[in-house]
């Protein structure tokens, strides 16, 4: 897991002070400031904190938690700024530095980054963090045995914090009498001492060993702890996002579509890759990727952030999806072009860029309308190992509706309307869609087919993706590193038995 380290206290600046009154509030601020930030409520934190910093008051550990709340919200570009000036104000500061480097590692600085991590290790030799967080940068570059030596400095440090096992686990699988999955088994048989969050991380990575020692009914069991428990801390409001996959499919039919088409950016520069998360979209990304035409580019948030700022140009109309309804071919238009303009930013010659935000899925009549010579590539994969997959994943953001098995069918039911919809109101053979289980039976094949639909002539260094070096962020970083492989194929069945809700969900489909 990546994540932000916040100071440890907020009452460290209390030398600061001016004077008695002075401190009281400032104490008063920068405890609620920290009980919001705990709490996950960093909006209401960051507030606290802009606030004491108004003050007058260069406090690098302010500066610091500051950058630590915005990089939480995703604003990793105002994480930095924040950052930087906890640096500035105090050079050696470990936490800084490591919260920095994730920063630029969330802009897609990874050799900066790596540098910052390396600096907080020197700063302080034991933050374990700085260990951790190199290690899943080296990771994500493919560098697995180095990325394996900082996992386990990481542990060696912090032997109790049970993400660090689920890391190493990621890239060096545990055997029988393993040390490391000795401690996990001592944890789990002493788990009441544990905070909700530390059982979390432990039956994660719990799960992962015992399936890679093929023990599925033991894996299982931690699989059904560890989201019973996540599930428990997030508030998932499956009505409304199932209502949402509803409304499009009233909102945008095949008569909206001709109603508004030929009005947008003509480039054919994006090429977007939808489907529900662990479907193979990382591994059709790789393949494209591994062609000198195409930038992958990854999981990008535009096409979400510019719905947005469209919708701030329609004042008082209604929230995505309804807002549809109020938008012209101008505005549609106007989203297509600050899409390409932001995308192209990420690699100015490239003839094509990928966007493998698997959700853009709710997006396919945007995407048709604003970008009509847009790719567009749709990941399918059994509808039962795509759920099993991702309730194996413990994933660092959203996916809410992956931590139950009844809620992750149901929501799988509707992703998959949805699609048919937009194949059914699209142009025919307007999206691609590519099957997992054919891709790895005939890749040459398939990938051939992938490449012909983004319009360019057919590159041998396609079938080579898994020696494609660019850093890959997400839970597919270390299997899109070795060749073709079916293992994942037809997976649930050993967990079948286990399977009883999600099973029942998806009965129409499996």
């Amino acid at each position: 897991m990546l994540y932000f380290q916040p100071a440890r206290s907020n009452r460290e600046p209390v030398h600061y002070a001016r004077d008695a009154e002075f401190t009281r509030t400032l104490l008063t601020i920068c405890d609620d400031a920290l009980a919001h930030h705990r709490a996950g409520r960093f909006a209401e934190a960051i507030s606290r904190y802009e606030r004491i910093l108004s003050l007058g008051l260069d406090i690098p550990q302010i500066h610091n938690n500051l950058g630590h709340a915005f990089g939480a919200l995703g604003k990793p570009e105002l994480a930095l700024i924040a950052l930087q000036r906890a640096i500035k104000r105090k050079p050696d500061y470990a936490e800084a530095l490591c919260n920095l480097g994730l920063a630029l590692a969330n802009l897609e600085r990874f050799d900066e980054a790596e540098a910052k991590y390396l600096q907080a290790i020197k700063a302080n030799p034991r933050y374990a963090a700085a260990h951790n967080n190199l290690g899943i940068l080296l990771k994500d570059k493919g560098q697995f045995t180095e990325g394996r030596r900082a996992f386990e400095r990481a542990i060696d440090l912090a032997p109790r914090n049970f993400a660090y096992y689920d890391n190493l686990a990621a890239v060096m699988p545990f055997t029988a009498g393993d040390p490391y999955l000795s401690a996990l088994e001592a944890a789990g048989n002493d788990s009441t001492t544990l905070s909700i969050t530390d059982q979390i991380h432990l039956n994660f990575a719990l799960a992962k060993v015992y399936d890679a020692l093929s023990r599925p009914e033991r894996a299982f069991n931690h699989l059904l702890k560890a989201n019973r428990l996540k599930r428990e801390l997030i508030a998932y409001d499956e009505a409304g996002t199932l209502g949402q996959m509803v409304r499009l499919r009233e909102l945008i039919s095949r008569e909206f579509i001709r109603g508004r088409q030929g009005y947008g950016e003509p480039s054919s520069v994006p090429i977007f890759i939808i489907g529900m998360t662990r479907s193979g979209t990382t591994l059709i990304e790789q393949i494209l990727a591994s062609h000198p035409q195409i930038f992958g580019a990854g999981e990008l948030l535009l096409m979400d952030q510019l719905a947005g700022s469209v919708r701030d140009l329609l004042p008082g109309v209604p929230a995505f999806p309804e807002m549809v309804l109020d938008m012209s071919p101008e505005h549609f238009l106007k989203l297509g072009t600050l899409y390409v303009e932001k995308l192209m930013q990420r690699a100015p010659t490239a003839k094509r860029i990928t966007d493998k935000m698997t959700v853009n899925f709710l997006f396919v009549g945007f995407i048709h309308l604003a970008l009509p010579n847009a790719t567009i590539i749709h990941a399918v994969r059994d509808p039962v190992d795509t759920c099993v997959s991702s309730f194996a994943t413990h994933f660092t953001n959203g996916h809410k509706h992956t931590y139950d098995l009844a809620e992750l069918g149901r929501y799988y039911r509707h992703y998959r309307e949805l699609m048919a919809h937009w194949h059914d109101v699209l142009p025919p053979d307007r999206i691609l869609d590519v099957h997992y289980e054919e891709l790895v039976s005939d890749l040459e094949g398939v990938a051939r087919r992938i490449v012909a639909h983004c319009g360019l002539a057919w590159d041998a260094h396609c079938l080579d993706f898994h020696r494609n070096e660019r850093p890959i962020r997400n839970a597919s970083a270390t299997q899109v590193r070795r060749p073709i492989y079916r293992e994942s194929v037809g997976r649930w069945r050993k967990y079948q038995n286990f399977l009883g809700p999600l099973l029942t969900e998806l009965a129409p489909l499996a």
